[in-house]
């Protein structure tokens, strides 16, 4: 299978890049290499004949569609975000500017693409869109885990940003027909995370003999998925959901209730 992959240099995007090319599927990576993207996470591929690497912008719609006509991916998978709270507080506009104008902008040459695609290619395509649970908002302690039909009440310019774009993914499904999804995780941890993060910065703080910062009173509780668990979801879900489908992953979800078309 052919997939377009946005953001792939990253953390969670790279890791989802060495699986497909294991799996014997095309991948393109469209990523504009910004602090968090690293190609050395994707160096031992870089010379794989099923590999492709862009430098460039989502939000440059005459790059993505050149590369929708040239590469015609199968399905897209859209990892490219701002994503780290601290930064979106001292920086809201970037992350609107890359979560929301750049998802809005990637949609509109996807739906451009699947417009002229013939029946057959128009009912296999998808695009996925990599979201977090964050735009749920926050729970108490006794509160029940989120769902995937939890209200969204995003608590910070980060996780506003995410419920814009899930907002812009789901129009598009409704209003032009797009075979869209999205997936909502919790924390992700394992190899080739930012240190911006929690754990590669407790461990790397730790080892260097330094303080270990601690979010507001300590008293907050995360819920954990590995990196490696993450990808294989999704690629579960791009491969196998009807379209318009929302699956949370990770903690109380209606995962393993996936319609399988």
């Amino acid at each position: 299978m052919k997939f377009l992959v946005t953001g792939g240099a990253g953390f969670i995007g790279s890791c989802f890049i060495l699986q497909r090319i294991a799996n014997g599927d095309s991948v393109l990576n469209l990523d504009k290499l910004t602090y968090a993207g690293n190609p050395e996470n994707l160096s031992s591929i870089a010379d794989h004949p099923n590999y492709y690497f862009v430098q460039g912008d989502i939000a440059d719609k005459s790059s993505t569609a050149k590369i929708f006509r040239d590469f015609k991916p199968e399905f897209v998978v859209n990892f490219a975000a701002e994503s780290h709270v601290d930064r979106s507080i001292l920086e809201p506009e970037a992350f609107l500017q890359t979560n929301v104008i750049g998802t809005t902008r990637l949609l509109s040459s996807a739906l451009d693409y699947w417009n002229h695609l013939c029946k057959a290619g128009k009912d296999s395509f998808r695009f996925l869109h990599v979201s977090t649970d964050e735009v749920f908002g926050s729970l108490g302690k006794k509160d029940p885990s989120f769902t995937e039909s939890s209200p969204y009440r995003p608590n910070s310019p980060y996780s506003a940003s995410k419920a814009s774009a899930d907002h812009f993914v789901r129009a598009f499904n409704r209003t032009y027909g797009l075979p869209t999804l999205i997936t909502h995780c919790s924390n992700n941890y394992g190899p080739r995370q930012y240190p911006e993060k929690l754990i590669p910065l407790m461990v790397l703080n730790a080892v260097a003999g330094k303080e270990l910062p601690v979010y507001g009173d300590g008293a907050n509780i995360r819920d954990w998925i590995h990196v490696e668990d993450h990808c294989s979801a999704i690629d579960l879900v791009v491969r196998n959901a009807a379209p318009g489908a929302v699956y949370n992953i990770g903690g109380n979800s209606e995962f393993s209730n996936l319609e399988i078309v």
